[in-house]
């Protein structure tokens, strides 16, 4: 093994910088063999030939020996070097590359091939060595710094890496790739190369990322996103911040163009949002429509299995009474005139307040108290008066309580906490052709859709098999070879496949704790 006694470089004063000459003996390819002549353009071209320092001239091969003789690997490398070149500004372009669309050339490709990942890492630092442009610098650091969010190197290079950024501690942005390199280590590796925000963010010298998130009761905060910020630890961060008393059952929606999906608590946050938009643009190539590169994060209540109004306060205050409102005055719950009357007085205070002129001047203000389904089972001044009662009756209350309230009526409803879907059913003759489905803790429901009777509950446990696509939805119940197949025609499939698929997985997590506890 050669001794690396050359490998600092050494910058002004007597500050050391770690280079990874040591690290080239063993690793890297053999070097172009030299000229012996000593005119000053064969020294010049000695000192671009050595590969572990800058160089003003793209690769013909990759760096690394592991990747000679592997055609297209070695060409995907060389290819990967022209556009870390064309990043950092120092391969004249004519034509201007979006820096995002350069980033996915340089990351893409190591994040299918695991054995290209130190090559990438090798190139940025070489590239960062020796070079005396202070613009094309601050891109070589944005470079490196978006690699340690996406994937680490391997164990040996690891150490080089480190101490090249250990011993460029006076630059700030070292500091935060040792730091991203660490929660890379722990948390894995990416699956998508860095998304637009990630990069924007860093070409703009922000390496804290804000990300704003909506919730249901029309407010937004914002919140730090780090590239390796998985879904579930979003939301852990969101439920800590409002003071949830736990976030299970909540989840992370992503809406972009015309579609709201759900962030799986598993995957990367950017990873997932990159992949969303990779897709809708794919779908929309053909149309000619704008790429929808903008999107809203959403956090709400997904899973409802073990919700109690009164349990947690803030989350009745904050979700679960306004996710269940625009349920109710669609008429998708099958509700009692006297029901009605209560929640509305309910709706009327969280409103109003003890106020109720406004109940009596008013006359479009029924429409939003009442559900749609019951509306014309009285007059509109006998429905006044039987709201005023109740309103009366509750005289002195918060907003707060006529929430709690508001969902303690509901709760008592086998549709509490469902997710509705209106479909045309193809399969089942002694059903009406056109149902209202609600997904919820229950499992399945099928609800004719004019008199809002509940026909049958599915439970989770008796559904054996669903698909879905871009306008069906396809469920199985029973045994999958005599079972009876419900067909369903809708543009929400995705919605109604997520969801069901959530809702099983936490039944089975669940059964598995219980059996768990019960060997113990």
């Amino acid at each position: 093994m050669a001794v690396a006694q050359n490998q600092v470089e050494v910058q002004g004063g007597d500050q050391k910088l770690h280079t990874l000459e040591g690290y080239s003996y063993d690793h890297f390819r053999q070097p172009p063999k030299k000229s012996i002549g000593k005119t000053i353009a064969t020294m010049r071209r000695r000192q671009e030939e050595s590969l572990w320092k800058y160089s003003s001239q793209p690769l013909k091969q990759p760096l690394l020996k592991k990747l000679i003789g592997k055609e297209e690997l070695s060409q995907e490398a060389c290819v990967c070097f022209l556009a870390i070149m064309k990043y950092m500004g120092d391969y004249p372009s004519r034509q201007v590359v979006p820096a995002s669309d350069l980033s996915d050339q340089i990351f893409e490709p190591a994040l299918k091939e695991d054995i290209l990942r130190d090559e990438i890492y090798c190139q940025i630092l070489k590239q960062m060595t020796g070079n005396r442009s202070v613009d094309s610098m601050d891109r070589g650091w944005e470079l490196l710094w978006l690699a340690t969010g996406c994937f680490a190197p391997s164990t040996n290079l690891l150490k080089e890496v480190t101490q090249f950024l250990q011993s460029r501690s006076n630059n700030t942005t070292a500091a935060d790739c040792l730091n991203r390199l660490q929660k890379t280590l722990r948390n894995g590796t990416r699956k998508y190369p860095p998304h637009q925000v990630e990069v924007e963010a860093i070409r703009n010298k922000m390496t804290q990322i804000l990300h704003k998130v909506y919730f249901p009761d029309d407010t937004n905060q914002a919140f730090e996103v780090a590239s390796s910020t998985r879904a579930k630890d979003f939301c852990q961060n969101i439920a800590d911040r409002l003071e949830l008393k736990s976030a299970e059952g909540f989840s992370l929606f992503v809406k972009i163009a015309d579609k709201v999906i759900s962030v799986p608590e598993g995957d990367f946050f950017f990873d997932f949002v990159r992949h969303l938009t990779d897709w809708i643009m794919k779908a929309r190539q053909g149309n000619n429509a704008p790429t929808p590169m903008s999107y809203q994060v959403f956090f709400m209540k997904k899973l409802w299995t073990s919700t109690v109004p009164g349990k947690d306060i803030n989350a009745d205050i904050m979700f679960h009474y306004h996710q269940e409102l625009p349920k109710l005055i669609r008429g998708y719950h099958r509700c009692s005139v006297e029901e009605a009357a209560q929640l509305a007085a309910c709706i009327y205070r969280v409103r109003h307040g003890n106020d109720t002129s406004k109940l009596q001047s008013d006359t479009n203000l029924l429409k939003e108290l009442l559900p749609g389904s019951v509306f014309d089972e009285m007059r509109p001044e006998d429905w006044r008066k039987q709201i005023s009662v109740y309103h009366e009756s509750d005289y002195g209350q918060s907003d707060k309580d006529a929430k709690i309230k508001f969902l303690k009526i509901i709760y008592q409803w086998p549709t509490f906490g469902s997710a509705f879907f209106e479909v045309k059913q193809t399969t089942e003759a002694n059903l009406p052709e056109t149902l209202l489905i609600a997904i919820n803790k229950l499992g399945v429901n099928l609800i004719d859709r004019e008199t809002k009777e509940l026909l049958v509950t599915y439970p989770f446990t008796k559904i054996s098999n669903w698909s879905s696509g871009n306008s069906y939805f396809h469920m199985t119940i029973g045994n999958l070879v005599r079972g009876s197949k419900l067909l369903c025609e809708t543009p929400l499939g995705y919605k109604m496949d997520d969801l069901l698929t959530s809702y099983i997985s936490l039944m089975l997590t669940t059964m598995n704790k219980q059996r768990t506890v019960r060997r113990h």
